[in-house]
């Protein structure tokens, strides 16, 4: 169990943790000198029952809370320390304020210095205390009455430590690491030593670790969990890890860095949340309104945008927060606002969204998405999710710190279906499904003479719209199941088939060979084959037409039809002309002395090709354009 004092200077924070482990938490001489906490100081200790207990004593000072920040998140109880002799003051309803903005329920009030208070100044301040922890999350929290010089009560504390030590549910190590640092330092003999609290999964030695926002990567040389050494750390324990590596040093790691697995690494400067007003607020929270955001131990400079319209003090409401520099977060991470000064806390709340869009972010689209992404269970959170739009399961794992371990139960908990790495509700599965049908239908019924419409163009036109890649997948599934036909670049029904007539159809049967023969790179032109076929040039350029409306051909120059099945085996060679390059960048001649049929027939295709957009042309030469490289696959 992790606790977190909290409380006014000079209430006996410091003192109390001593009394209760016999650890000075003040590490530092100016500490010492001065008698107050400046910076976060740390005690362990077996209260008796048998497990460690860890404390993080943290600053009372008004101008040291971001500080106190750092050592708040993460812990499993608060320890409100409240001196008998000064009562509530301005930094204990601070610090209460911030305790119940993120969320901690559990506590313990330490009445202290009570050798110096009477029966009737204790019950006064009790009473005081009470009033002060109504409406909190910690408003049934015991107050005892202790004194660190006396030894009055210590022991009492110490055995409700003890009870709520065995109350306190083991972190799950579900997901992967996340590690928030909030000291860095260097150890003669060791090299870099960071410490921090392990808000998911584990760490264990030799483990490759990112260091986020900077991407720096390192390896786990030595662990330190709740103050003793170990070969492995889990969440809910605070550790000192040891890394090494290229450029791994106390000044490139700072506190506010997150260590993570690497596939975690991916810092945002932009994130949708919701927010708490606090009530002692003097007027709402308008656009662009600068803060500082505390999160864990990271504090960065933050504009906000509320969503829909201004937060009234005392109120909630859906937020962007547009940071100074990106930071390493997880969706749920608890956050606090305070003043640009550091004078006063403004609110706090929870991370929806780290990817969110700059524009059209106020829709009721984007507010339906974050209900639904503001939920806690993450298969209720993808079940929401997926019934609205596509979700991109990876980074729908990613951005909560979960592994693709997960990725089967949480879709067979949220009854989602997944298309290449996109998970849909089964209903929205069945609606695309349907809605790809009936827009073929329509298609052919407007455009009988076409063979089919294009692939992009459909991918645009249907509900819920998918990435080109997930779209792709499901278009050869449905193709697979018989649904839909794959036709090159085109989509079509399997029963529609657009006819030639029976004299048409003859004099195709008569051109087609004519195409296809050891001259299929050359073929002749639309005027050569008038005196080989003997008809006249409109009946033969109609047909071809025609021809190319069923897709038997492509005309690549005004008057140059070529077999379709040619087209794609050009197709194939000019790609493997690409791959054949150092840099993927060729030229014409190397695509003609493939295919010998002479430069301005070879300069006429590849101009096609670049109609299409399966190559990109810079001056005399192109290379392949990867979003379009299977344009004519099946």
């Amino acid at each position: 169990m992790i606790v977190g004092t909290a409380g006014h200077i000079d209430h006996g924070k410091t003192a109390l943790v001593k009394a209760l482990t016999g650890t000075d938490a003040d590490r530092l001489a100016e500490e010492k000198a001065r008698g107050i906490t400046i910076d976060l100081g740390f005690a362990y200790a077996d209260l008796g029952s048998g497990a460690i207990t860890g404390f993080v004593d943290v600053p009372g000072h008004e101008r040291l809370i971001h500080t106190m920040l750092a050592g708040a998140g993460g812990i499993d109880l608060a320890l409100l320390v409240v001196a008998a002799d000064d009562g509530i003051m301005p930094q204990t309803r601070e610090h209460l304020a911030i305790l119940d903005l993120l969320g901690i329920e559990r506590g313990i009030v330490a009445l202290t210095k009570v050798d110096v208070a009477g029966p009737e100044r204790r019950a006064e301040v009790a009473a005081e205390i009470r009033t002060a922890l109504a409406g909190t999350g910690l408003s049934d929290a015991p107050v005892i009455a202790v004194s660190a010089l006396t030894g009055e009560g210590v022991e009492t504390l110490s055995q409700a430590l003890t009870a709520a030590e065995t109350e306190t549910a083991k972190r799950s190590d579900a997901g992967l690491l996340r590690f928030a640092v909030d000291r860095s330092f260097t150890l003669s003999g060791a090299g870099t030593v960071v410490t921090g609290m392990i808000l998911g999964g584990r760490v264990a030695l030799d483990d490759t670790v990112a260091v986020s926002p900077s991407g720096l990567t390192a390896r786990v040389r030595g662990i330190h969990a709740q103050n003793r050494k170990a070969v492995e750390g889990h969440a809910g324990q605070r550790c000192a890890l040891n890394l090494v590596g290229e450029r791994v040093s106390k000044d490139a790691i700072r506190r506010g860095d997150v260590i993570v697995a690497p596939s975690l690494h991916a810092p945002t400067d932009r994130i949708d949340a919701t927010l708490h007003i606090l009530v002692t607020e003097a007027k709402p929270v308008g656009t662009w309104f600068p803060v500082r955001l505390h999160s864990h131990a990271t504090e960065v400079g933050a504009r906000l945008v509320p969503l829909a319209g201004p937060v009234e003090p005392g109120a909630k409401g859906l937020v962007q927060l547009v940071l100074d520099r990106p930071i390493a977060a997880t969706i749920g991470d608890r956050f606090i606002l305070r003043d640009t000064s550091a004078s006063r806390t403004i609110g706090g709340g929870q991370f929806l969204d780290l990817r969110p869009p700059a524009r059209k972010r106020g829709t009721p689209e984007r507010l339906a998405f974050l209900a639904a992404s503001g939920q806690e269970d993450p298969a209720i959170a993808l079940a929401g999710l997926a019934a609205l739009a596509p979700v991109d399961l990876s980074a729908f794992l990613r951005d909560r710190g979960l592994g693709e371990d997960m990725r089967p139960r949480l879709l067979l908990a949220a009854g989602a279906e997944i298309v290449a790495d996109q998970a849909l509700s089964s209903a929205a599965l069945i609606a695309l499904r349907a809605s790809l049908v009936e827009t073929l239908a329509e298609f052919h019924a407007e455009n009988p003479d076409l063979a089919g419409i294009g692939r992009e163009k459909t991918r645009l036109l249907l509900k819920p719209r998918l990435p080109k890649i997930a779209f792709l997948a499901f278009l050869k599934t449905e193709a697979a199941a018989g649904h839909i036909v794959l036709d090159g670049a085109f989509l079509r029904l399997p029963g529609h088939e657009v006819r030639l007539t029976p004299a048409d159809e003859s004099l195709w049967q008569r051109i087609g060979p004519l195409l296809i023969d050891e001259n299929r790179f050359r073929p002749p032109r639309v005027r050569d084959l008038v005196p080989l076929l003997g008809a006249e040039e409109r009946d033969v350029r109609r047909v071809l037409k025609l021809a190319q409306k069923l897709g038997r051909v492509h005309q690549i120059a005004h008057d140059h039809f070529f077999a379709r099945a040619v087209v794609e085996e050009m197709a194939a060679i000019v790609i493997e002309v690409a791959a054949e390059t150092d840099d993927g960048w060729f030229a014409a001649p190397a695509f003609r002395d493939r295919v010998h049929n002479g430069r301005k027939v070879a300069i006429e295709i590849l101009d096609f090709f670049d109609r299409l957009g399966l190559t990109l042309r810079r001056g005399d030469l192109r290379r392949i354009n990867p979003h379009r490289s299977d344009l004519f696959t099946h």
